[in-house]
């Protein structure tokens, strides 16, 4: 497992050292002091997995990841307070307090092998995206979002119950995904097949597409790439 330091304090990184030396599984790829070093880090080694400092100047862990196209699976290191660390487990993202555990660090590292499957991705695609909206955050794999709505320079996201925002435009996100599992049905929607329950005729020569607690109009344009695509 190709791993990341990212901390903006020396001695800190020097410890995840010391204590990844233990972990035969673990090859630490290289070491960024802050948000914008990591960012050309991640794009240049391609890590597996980032252990990210959540607090460091000129920009949070957080604004990292938000910032990334394709997130790494992520340990957080944190010194946060046991209520801020509520915000963690409420969207199940990972964490380890500081000064960090050699117990707590192996089932971290345990789950982020599991999470990964040690598997390279099958294409260039993103494996998933890194949300934030207000105090939530997720981890979302790509097949798990049914629809994509553009609002303005943001797009809301749905998955599960939730609807954030994702602060990037819905062509920036086309532009990542997989033309035969995701649809773009109109200006402001991009549709996941997968989530597709059925398709109704619609007035003017258009489609609806049928999800579970939705309907999504295609354009007259539109609707005739959506029977060209194959096994749809």
């Amino acid at each position: 497992m190709r791993v990341l330091l990212v901390d903006d304090e020396r001695l800190a990184r020097a410890e995840l050292r010391r204590m990844l030396a233990s972990h035969p599984g673990v090859q630490i790829v290289g070491e960024a002091a802050n948000a914008a070093e990591a960012a050309l880090q991640v794009a240049a080694l391609q890590p597996d997995l980032l252990l990210l400092d959540v607090q460091m100047p000129g920009g949070s862990g957080f604004d990292l990841l938000a910032a990334l196209d394709d997130a790494p699976e992520v340990i957080f290191t944190t010194a946060f307070d046991q209520y801020a660390l509520q915000a963690f487990e409420a969207s199940a993202l990972d964490y380890l307090m500081k000064p960090i555990e050699p117990q707590r660090l192996a089932s971290a590292l345990e789950r982020a092998a599991a999470r990964l499957g040690m598997a390279p991705a099958p294409s260039s695609a993103p494996r998933k995206l890194f949300i934030r909206d207000g105090e939530r955050c997720w981890f979302v794999k790509l097949e798990d979002i049914r629809l994509f709505e553009s609002e303005g320079n943001y797009t809301r996201l749905y998955f599960d119950d939730a609807r954030p925002l994702l602060a990037r435009s819905l062509l920036q996100l086309e532009q990542r995904l997989d033309p035969q599992q995701f649809f773009r049905a109109s200006r402001r929607h991009i549709v996941n097949l997968a989530a597709v329950r059925g398709i109704d005729n619609a007035d003017g020569g258009g489609l609806t597409l049928r999800l579970d607690d939705m309907a999504v109009e295609v354009s007259r344009r539109r609707a005739a790439a959506l029977k060209q695509l194959q096994d749809f």
